[in-house]
């Protein structure tokens, strides 16, 4: 599918309230996409939806719901899946943790890339169709003060690439890609993330972030989110993401 025939299909964004979501959601809607936005923060859903207009459509639900994978997916039969929401882990050391606290993002990011790839092969999506699930750079260099954070990520990485192996298996023709983007200061995870490691390092955020070069910003990863969901030729099972673009894995 071209850029041009994405005009007039259906997305469905999880995590679509803020952060790279938000930007993903309205950079879609700017392509002529139309997006079933789903997040747990009804009331900055319906302010996006003023902004974007009737092609955006917000679904207040918790992306983790073993339930509401299947029931979206059979009301909208998306052509693309972007796989975003995803705790913000606590950061402090691996013995400040609890069991509780280390487990958070398996269970949301990894449970809710779960459900959705599940019932994307169950249904199955339409040939031609895209899962986009996002892990994190931290699944390749780690994640010392995220808690189970970095392997959770690792593990959206795999669940992602068994799902390509299924529909190669299965003939289907959907396409499953994951998406890892380098540690940002540009959303309020990665503030959090980079403040915590400055602090680890005995620096300052700004002597740190010189380090970490070039900033990714939501509206960067809203504009590739796009390129992708369009560009079947960009086929790997993972790309890492950063400000200079996609890089495969």
């Amino acid at each position: 599918m071209s850029m041009r025939e994405l005009v007039g299909t259906t997305a469905v964004v999880t995590g679509a309230s803020r952060g790279f979501g938000r930007a993903i959601a309205s950079a879609l809607v700017g392509a002529g996409v139309r997006v079933v936005a789903v997040s747990r923060d009804g009331g900055a859903l319906e302010e996006l939806r003023g902004k974007l207009g009737e092609e955006f459509v917000p679904v207040t639900a918790d992306a983790a719901d073993p339930v509401i994978a299947g029931r979206l997916i059979e009301r909208y039969e998306p052509h693309t899946l972007i796989l975003n929401a995803g705790a913000n882990p606590l950061t402090r050391p691996i013995q400040l943790h609890t069991w509780d606290t280390f487990r958070t993002n398996w269970e949301v990011d990894v449970q809710q890339v779960f459900h959705w790839v599940r019932e994307a092969l169950l249904r199955p999506l339409t040939p031609g169709s895209s899962v986009l699930s996002f892990s994190s750079g931290a699944a390749i260099g780690g994640s010392p003060l995220s808690g189970g954070y970095a392997g959770a990520k690792a593990t959206v990485r795999f669940i992602s690439a068994y799902a390509a192996g299924e529909s190669v298996r299965q003939s289907l023709g959907i396409r499953f890609v994951s998406i890892l983007p380098k540690l940002t200061p540009a959303t309020e995870l990665g503030e959090s993330g980079v403040a915590a490691y400055a602090a680890l390092q005995e620096v300052d955020v700004p002597t740190f972030l010189r380090g970490l070069g070039p900033t990714l910003t939501p509206e960067q990863v809203g504009e590739k989110l796009v390129e992708l969901s369009g560009d079947p030729g960009l086929d790997n099972l993972a790309y890492l993401l950063t400000p200079a673009g996609f890089n495969p894995l």
